[in-house]
C-alpha cells in the first residue's frame, strides 16, 4: 500500500494542496484553490462487494493482500485506536478529548471491504447536533452555545462487522391453546358464575430455516453501545466498495473487538430471531420452547466502515460526547442537565401550586 494510501491524504493534481472528500459533490475538492477530483472508477453497486470467508478469518489464514498495517493512536482514556498520519505527534482523542501522543505504533487488521461516505458536512452535522440540543428540557445553554460555536466535530468512520450465515433449526416445545371453563364462586354473600380461562398444552415439534444477511456489529469498544445503536437504522444497500479516497479528510478508527467475538454477538442476535421463528411456527395462543438445536454454515463477513460526525466536549470539568450519523443526521449522546434550569423551574412549580392553594382557600 503506498504512502498516500496509508495516510489517507491526495494532493491536489493542480496546487498540491490535500484534497478532501466533500460529501455533497462526492468527489475530492481542494479548499486551497478549488480544483475538484472524481474518485477513480465507476460507483459500482454494494453488490460487488465481495463477502470473506469467517473460519479462514478467525483461523488467521486469509491471503496477504487483506490485512493492511496503519498508524494508530490509542488513548489511555477511553481505548479508542485512532487512524493519525505521520506528521502528526500529538491531537486530542476524537471520542473523548484526552489529549494523547502519536507513540503507540502500528496496528495490524483485516482490511475493511466496503463503506458508506458521509453525506453530511459538518455544518450540517453540528445544526443536528445544536438542534437535538435545543429541543432536551433543561439542557444548559452554556454547552449548547459551546456546540454551536465550538471548534468542529470530528468525521470518523468507524468499523463494523457484518455477517451473513445460512441457518437451519429443529426445535421440541409445546402449544398451549385457550379454552374456558365457567365455575361458581361467592363474593358479597352472592353465589356468582365466572369464566376461568386455562391452557390446554400439546407437544410441539418441528424445523424452521433462516437466511441472515449482513447482521451488523459494532468492532469499537470507544463510544456506548447504547449510542451507536441509537444511530440505527444504516442504508446497507448504499455501500460502496472500499476506496481510500472518501477517508480523505477524515479519520477512521482501527476495530477493537476481533471478529470472533463479533460473531458471537451476531449469534445472539440470531438465537433471538431464530426463537421468535420457532414461536410462530408452533402456533397456539402460547408456547413452550425446551429445545432448539441450529446448524450453522456458509458463515461469512465483511469489516466496513460506517460515517460518524463526533463531538467531545469538556463543559465544567465534564465530558459530554455526541454522535451523528453522518447519512441521516441522526443524534445520540450525553443527557446534559442545568442545575439553575431544574432550580427555576422547581421555584416556578412551587410559586404556582401557592397561587393555586390561595385561590382555592379564598374560594371556600
Amino acid at each position: 500500500m503506498t504512502d498516500a494510501q496509508t495516510e489517507h491524504r491526495f494532493p491536489c493534481d493542480t496546487c498540491g494542496s490535500d484534497l478532501r472528500f466533500d460529501p455533497a459533490s462526492h468527489q475530492l475538492v481542494c479548499d486551497h484553490c478549488g480544483n475538484e477530483q472524481t474518485i477513480g472508477g465507476s460507483r459500482p453497486s454494494s453488490g460487488s462487494i465481495k463477502e470473506q470467508d469467517f473460519r479462514s478469518a478467525v483461523a488467521n489464514r486469509l491471503p496477504d493482500e487483506e490485512i493492511e498495517e496503519t498508524r494508530v493512536i490509542l488513548c489511555p482514556n477511553c481505548g479508542a485506536s485512532t487512524e493519525f498520519d505521520s506528521d502528526t505527534h500529538a491531537a486530542e482523542c476524537p471520542f473523548c478529548a484526552t489529549p494523547v501522543v502519536t507513540d503507540t505504533g502500528i496496528h495490524r487488521h483485516i482490511k475493511p471491504r466496503g463503506l458508506l461516505p458521509f453525506a453530511l458536512d459538518e455544518p450540517s452535522a453540528r445544526y443536528a447536533l445544536t438542534g437535538w440540543l435545543g429541543s432536551l428540557w433543561f439542557a444548559p445553554n452554556g454547552l449548547m452555545e459551546y456546540a454551536r460555536k465550538g471548534r468542529q466535530m470530528n468525521g470518523i468512520y468507524v468499523p463494523y462487522w457484518t455477517f451473513d450465515a445460512d441457518t437451519k433449526s429443529a426445535y421440541q416445545g409445546q402449544r398451549g391453546k385457550h379454552y374456558y371453563e365457567t365455575k361458581t364462586v361467592m363474593r358479597d354473600g352472592k353465589r356468582q358464575q365466572v369464566r376461568v380461562r386455562k391452557t390446554r398444552w400439546t407437544r410441539a415439534s418441528g424445523r424452521v430455516a433462516r437466511f441472515f444477511d449482513d447482521v451488523l456489529v459494532l468492532a469499537s469498544n470507544s463510544l456506548p453501545k447504547r449510542y451507536t445503536d441509537g444511530l440505527e437504522p444504516w442504508d446497507l444497500s448504499a455501500l460502496e466498495p472500499y476506496k481510500p479516497e472518501y477517508l480523505a479528510g477524515f479519520r477512521a478508527e482501527g476495530y477493537q473487538v476481533e471478529i470472533g467475538d463479533g460473531f458471537s454477538e451476531a449469534r445472539q442476535y440470531m438465537d433471538r430471531m431464530i426463537l421468535r421463528d420457532v414461536r410462530y411456527d408452533i402456533g397456539g395462543d402460547e408456547q413452550r420452547v425446551s429445545d432448539v438445536q441450529t446448524q450453522i454454515t456458509d458463515v461469512t463477513f465483511k469489516h466496513i466502515l460506517l460515517p460518524v460526525w463526533l463531538a467531545a466536549y469538556k463543559y465544567r470539568g465534564r465530558t459530554f460526547r455526541f454522535v451523528v450519523n453522518g447519512r441521516t443526521g441522526r443524534v445520540q449522546g450525553e443527557r446534559p442537565y442545568s442545575a439553575w434550569k431544574i432550580t427555576f423551574a422547581v421555584i416556578i412549580g412551587l410559586i404556582v401550586a401557592l397561587i393555586a392553594g390561595y385561590v382555592i382557600a379564598n374560594s371556600q
